[in-house]
């Protein structure tokens, strides 16, 4: 139980790597506020976790939505009165827009650079406030190997997840004396809905057929799934990681090896 005691809010939380994470840190004894557009979905998962014992809030809210933030930071202090782990999950992908620069979609740019970079930036000021205060917390950025090379016709997704890394390290650099640690994971591609319609599209401009191009993604021969990425997030948030901080972590079957 590495987080027994432990209050978390984890970002997109309604499918994906966010639903694996969620579960992951309460079956690590945290209690957890989950968000999410789906509600349903977000139920589903609310009745795992309270399956296990532990408290957990399930917020349906869009966080791409202006006042968005507020609406799920006032529910976590009323729910909640601290939070110890904060986990930036909630993103928006390339494939539903995918497009050259030249082309781009500038509504689309703003909108992803907002959920990917903006809400992050928003939350973690937030959670600070109460972590340095304590002199104690955990902030995790689920960034992307995009983080680190860029994908094509993808230049917001590609942008917003170098900024994201940029600020984690940013972010490092001014809390860490406080006892706040600020890490990020870049996964490589995990087998979510997001990944599946960029995996489709790529499979498409190469002239091939979405398992023959699945194969040539990673070392492994194949997609990571959601599961596979929570331990690397229960790592970083537990007290294993104390001396770990401004760090980004590849979790990616070695699609980009040392990088």
């Amino acid at each position: 139980m590495k987080l027994a005691g432990q209050f978390a809010l984890v970002t997109g939380a309604s499918r994906g790597i966010g639903y694996a994470i969620a579960l992951a840190y309460a079956q690590e004894g945290a209690d957890v506020a989950i968000t999410g557009r789906s509600a349903p979905e977000l139920d589903e998962l609310r009745g795992r976790i309270e399956g296990m014992g532990r408290r957990c809030l399930a917020i349906t809210a869009d966080l791409g939505a202006r006042g968005g933030v507020d609406e799920v930071w006032s529910q976590v202090q009323s729910g909640f009165g601290r939070l110890d782990i904060l986990v930036n999950n909630a993103g928006l992908g390339s494939a539903s827009n995918p497009k050259p620069v030249a082309d781009y979609d500038d509504d689309f740019w703003e909108a992803s650079l907002y959920l990917n970079l903006t809400v992050p930036y928003l939350l973690s000021k937030r959670a600070l406030q109460g972590m340095l205060a304590r002199k104690s917390g955990r902030i995790i950025m689920v960034a992307s190997i995009n983080g680190k090379t860029p994908a094509i016709h993808a230049s917001a997704y590609t942008a917003s997840k170098h900024g994201l890394l940029g600020l984690t390290r940013a972010m490092a650099l001014e809390v860490s004396r406080d006892g706040v640690t600020v890490n990020a994971i870049c996964p490589g591609p995990v087998r979510t809905k997001m990944n599946n319609a960029r995996v489709a599209y790529d499979a498409q401009r190469a002239g091939v057929s979405v398992p023959e191009f699945e194969s040539g993604m990673t070392l492994l021969g194949r997609r990571l799934e959601p599961h596979e990425i929570a331990p690397m997030a229960v790592f970083l948030a537990s007290a294993e990681a104390a001396v770990i901080t401004g760090q980004s972590f590849n979790v990616d079957g070695g699609r980009l090896l040392s990088a």
